[in-house]
């Protein structure tokens, strides 16, 4: 009798199927990931309208102003960070590096910002179900992509950032969690948490401390 552990997604993680042998994440992972990507890319995409945040210097000033209501802080960074050469770009540009070592990506021919964001996620996307069984660093992916995604969302609504809080599991895992956050699975022990449980943990470890 076997009685090795099935294989667990690298990122959720849940238990894999079994017509997903052989891969690190599963394929409700895979599409999210590609729906991040997917948001990020384009003339209407989250980086474009980023760009749109960034207006020409005013009263004389040759450098440029983001838009917004004035005295406010933006949340998540400037926008100017996150479009400039060294931003998003460069994140994303560092990932398709990464994966053509393994085979998995084809590095781009340069041009303008959009174009190279663009250019980026569209060999992602392309292999990203390669990836799936062949790169061990999805997890580090996946976070990576996802604050990319979420910290241009924020910015472009002008919303706060949800609070993220470390949660204890009884088992002594520790997972961030926000408000917001509907539930998660322990990757230490397996154990499921819903909502109020997962913000019950968080409680808990407050009166502990």
């Amino acid at each position: 009798m076997n009685d090795a552990p099935s294989p667990r997604c690298v990122i959720c993680p849940r238990q894999l199927l079994d017509h997903e042998t052989g891969r690190y994440i599963c394929l409700p992972c895979e599409h999210r990931i590609d729906q991040d990507l997917r948001k990020l890319a384009g003339p209407a995409g989250l980086y474009a309208r980023l760009c749109l945040r960034i207006q020409p210097g005013r009263g004389g000033s040759d450098g440029p102003v983001v838009s917004g209501t004035p005295g406010r802080q933006l949340p998540g960074g400037e926008p100017l960070n996150l479009t400039a050469n060294g931003g998003i770009v460069s994140d994303l540009e560092t990932w398709v590096r990464d994966w053509a070592t393994y085979g998995l990506a084809t590095i781009g021919t340069g041009g303008r910002l959009q174009h190279r964001v663009d250019q980026a996620i569209t060999t992602l996307r392309l292999n990203l179900p390669h990836a799936a069984s062949r790169h061990p660093a999805l997890d580090d992916f996946s976070k990576e992509v996802y604050k990319i995604r979420a910290q241009a969302e924020t910015i472009i609504s002008g919303e706060r950032a949800p609070r993220r809080i470390p949660v204890t599991c009884p088992c002594g895992t520790v997972r961030t969690v926000t408000l917001d956050t509907d539930g998660f699975q322990c990757s230490g022990c397996g154990t499921e948490y819903g909502h109020s449980e997962a913000l019950r943990l968080t409680v808990a470890e407050r009166r502990a401390a």
